[in-house]
C-alpha cells in the first residue's frame, strides 16, 4: 500500500475537518455526476437460508441446523417473494444466504433456473463468501463456479463479506469466513468473466483507521485492474444480538468514512448512501458528503434486522421525495445503473434542510 495513499486516507478519517471533508468529497461526486442526479433501485432482498457455518461473532442472522429458527426457503417461496416484490415496482432481487453445510452446487443453479424460468428478474446473487464455499463443497475452482452460476441465470454479485479487508481482522470476528485474498480473488475472477459486482465495507468492528485505509487501497487497487465494481457501500457494523460487545458508532463517523470513501475511491462511479443503518436523514447528508445514490427501496431484508436496527421499507415515491428534498433529481435505476425513469413532480429544496441536518450532528 502507497504510503502517500495511507497518509491522505488517515489525514481524512482523522484531522480534516468535518465540513471541509464534505466539500471535498461533494466536488468528487459533482466530476463523477454533474447533473445533480440521484438513484435508487427498487429491490428485495431473499435471504433463501440463514443456516451457517461460518458464525461470525457479528452476526445475529445465522443459526445452525438443528436450531427451531433454522430455515431453507423452497423454490416456491421464493418465487412468491418475488412476484410479491415485483407488484411493488422490483426490478431486481438481491439473493443471498448463509452457508449451508448440505445444498449442493446443483440447488443453486436449480434455484437460478427456476427463477429465470417461472420469475423473471435481475438476480443480485451469492456474495464472495457463499461463492467461496461453493467452491471447496463442489470441489470445483472459483472461476467454474462462477460461470456455472452465469449459465444457470446470475447477472450480477452484490458485495457481501467484505467486513474489513484484514486479516488480523478478520481472525478476530470470522475466523471461519473467507478470508481477505479470497474475497478479493472471488471478485476478479467475476469481473474477468464479465460479471459486473458491488463493493461493500462495514465498519465499527474494532478496526483501525489504517486497517479502515488498507481496505479501501485494496478495492481501489483491484478496481484500477478490472473496473468492474459499480459502486462502494459502506455501513456501520450493528452490534444488537450479536456476540461482539462493541458500542454502536456515531453517524459523524459514518459521513467522515463515505467522504473519504469518496475521495480515494475516484475509480468508482458510484457511492451508495445507507438509509438502513443511519436513517434517512443522515442518508439524505450523505448526498453532500459524496454519495450519489440512496440504495434501494428494500421491500425485504432479515440480516441488519437481526441484528436490531428497526426500519421500514420505503417505496419509490417516498425515496423520491427524500432525494428532492435535499435538493437532487431522483432517478430510477437498473443494478447497472442506467436510468429506467426520472421523478420530476417533486419540489427540491436544499439549504434549510442542509441546515437542519447539520444540527444533527452537533
Amino acid at each position: 500500500m502507497s504510503s502517500s495513499f495511507t497518509s491522505l486516507g488517515i489525514s481524512l478519517l482523522g484531522s480534516t475537518d468535518l465540513l471541509e471533508l464534505g466539500a471535498r468529497a461533494d466536488s468528487v461526486r459533482r466530476m463523477l455526476h454533474p447533473q445533480g442526479v440521484v438513484t435508487f433501485i427498487s429491490n428485495r432482498n431473499i435471504n433463501y437460508t440463514n443456516i451457517c457455518i461460518s458464525r461470525c461473532r457479528f452476526c445475529a442472522f445465522h443459526r445452525d441446523e438443528d436450531h427451531p429458527e433454522a430455515y431453507v426457503l423452497s423454490y416456491e417461496e421464493i418465487g412468491r417473494k418475488i412476484e410479491e416484490a415485483k407488484a411493488h415496482g422490483a426490478v431486481e432481487i438481491m439473493l443471498q444466504g448463509g452457508l449451508h453445510p448440505l445444498l449442493p452446487l446443483d440447488w443453486y443453479t436449480a434455484l437460478l433456473r427456476y427463477i429465470k424460468k417461472n420469475h423473471p428478474i435481475h438476480i443480485h446473487g451469492f456474495s464472495a463468501p457463499e461463492i467461496d464455499h461453493l467452491s471447496r463443497i463442489s470441489d470445483k475452482p472459483v472461476k467454474r463456479v462462477i460461470e456455472i452460476l452465469i449459465e444457470a441465470g446470475l447477472d450480477s454479485i452484490p458485495g457481501g463479506g467484505a467486513e474489513i479487508l484484514s486479516a488480523s481482522l478478520r481472525r478476530r470476528i470470522s475466523p471461519r469466513k473467507t478470508g481477505v485474498k479470497r474475497w478479493l480473488e472471488v471478485h476478479e475472477t467475476a469481473h474477468n468473466l464479465g460479471l459486473r459486482t458491488t463493493a461493500t465495507m462495514v465498519y465499527g468492528l474494532g478496526e483501525s483507521p489504517g486497517e479502515i485505509i488498507a481496505h479501501l487501497q485494496r478495492i481501489r487497487s483491484l478496481q484500477e485492474r478490472t473496473g468492474g465494481f459499480t459502486a462502494f457501500i459502506p455501513w456501520s457494523f450493528q452490534p444488537g444480538n450479536t456476540r461482539l460487545v462493541i458500542p454502536r458508532t456515531a453517524p459523524v463517523l459514518y459521513l467522515r468514512i463515505l467522504a473519504a470513501s469518496r475521495i480515494l475511491l475516484d475509480n468508482i462511479p458510484n457511492i451508495q448512501a445507507s438509509w438502513v443503518t443511519q436513517g434517512p436523514e443522515i442518508a439524505q447528508l450523505a448526498l453532500y458528503f459524496g454519495a450519489n445514490d440512496f440504495g434501494s427501496t428494500m421491500l425485504e431484508e432479515n440480516v441488519v434486522r437481526a441484528a436490531g436496527c428497526s426500519f421500514k421499507a420505503m417505496d419509490e415515491k417516498t425515496i423520491a421525495r427524500l432525494i428532492a428534498e435535499a435538493g437532487f433529481i431522483p432517478a430510477l435505476r437498473t443494478q447497472d445503473y442506467r436510468i429506467i425513469r426520472r421523478f420530476n413532480g417533486f419540489l427540491r429544496h436544499s439549504k434549510p434542510l442542509i441546515r437542519h441536518l447539520e444540527e444533527k450532528l452537533q
